[in-house]
């Protein structure tokens, strides 16, 4: 068990979420990395190792070489950065996902499983995929505006999948529950994230050396699919942690009554929680309607 434990509403604590973070990572090194390696740091490897050939081929031709020049092959380039990023925002889903899973049955005292964590990611997508649309748009269109309503918006949205995965409220019920539950607690969701953003970017710079020292090539693409796969499992897991501590200050829900609600529905269904029975619907109100 970690330090996100039952008890009365309070404040959100990021000293507690960012212990619980690196707790659960620790406890369950080999399963996060492993979700990590396969849902980051496998493309982003791909990607890296075909940029190099790709570059390599345009150096080997000089700036005045048909491949530089080419329409066709600059159409091809560009189509594939685009089906790349689309293949990687969707893997990125599929991690928080299978993470969320993960952090809720560790925080229960379980043993998370790989097949089940993945089986979780794959059977959510689809509504996890609808929410990662609506928050880029949101965000983004808010960002051009002003960059602050850009990132009060994305706060308030940051355990959007974390909430349907858990609760199954569907994408616009997952959204909506998130922003209710990071109301009052946006600052302190922001130093969260800010933390981890400056770890992430110390991460980054120290490996990135190696990478300079090993250069392009293999080694190079396999120490930059570590540095994605390791920033991707905290953020990841972090977030799920966020969103326990988050019920907890606003509710005073343990992780056994997550655990109870998540094992009162199949694994296979996503359906929102309107279309559940009765007695989960019960569970899934908060703790104050109740």
């Amino acid at each position: 068990m970690t330090n996100v434990t039952p008890g009365r509403p309070g404040r959100f604590g990021i000293g507690k979420v960012f212990n619980s973070t690196f707790a659960v990572v620790i406890r369950n090194i080999g399963l996060c990395l492993g979700l990590a390696l396969l849902f980051s740091g496998l493309p982003t490897f791909l990607f890296r190792l075909w940029n190099d050939v790709r570059v390599g081929r345009l150096a080997a031709g000089g700036t005045s070489g048909p491949g530089a020049t080419d329409p066709s092959v600059l159409i091809r380039d560009s189509l594939f950065t685009v089906v790349f990023a689309l293949v990687y925002f969707i893997f990125s889903l599929l991690l928080q996902s299978a993470l969320v899973r993960a952090t809720i049955e560790d925080l229960n005292g379980k043993k998370p499983g790989f097949g089940d964590c993945i089986q979780i990611a794959i059977q959510c997508l689809l509504p996890t995929l609808g929410i990662g649309i609506l928050v880029a748009l949101g965000v983004g269109l808010a960002s051009v505006a002003l960059l602050v309503p850009g990132i009060v918006l994305w706060l308030g949205w940051s355990v959007s999948v974390p909430v349907l995965v858990q609760e199954r409220l569907g994408v616009f019920g997952s959204m909506s529950r998130s922003r209710a539950l990071a109301k009052g607690s946006r600052w302190s969701l922001f130093g969260l994230f800010l933390i981890l953003f400056i770890l992430a970017i110390a991460i980054q710079l120290a490996l990135g050396m190696t990478v300079y020292l090993f250069g392009t090539g293999i080694a190079g693409s396999v120490v930059g699919a570590v540095i994605s796969a390791v920033v991707s499992t905290i953020m990841s897991v972090a977030t799920a942690v966020s969103y326990v501590e988050l019920r907890q200050v606003k509710e005073g829900t343990s992780v056994d009554e997550l655990a109870e609600i998540f094992s009162q529905r199949s694994a296979w269904d996503c359906r929102p929680a309107s279309m559940a029975p009765a007695m989960l619907r019960a569970h899934i109100r908060p703790a104050q309607a109740r």
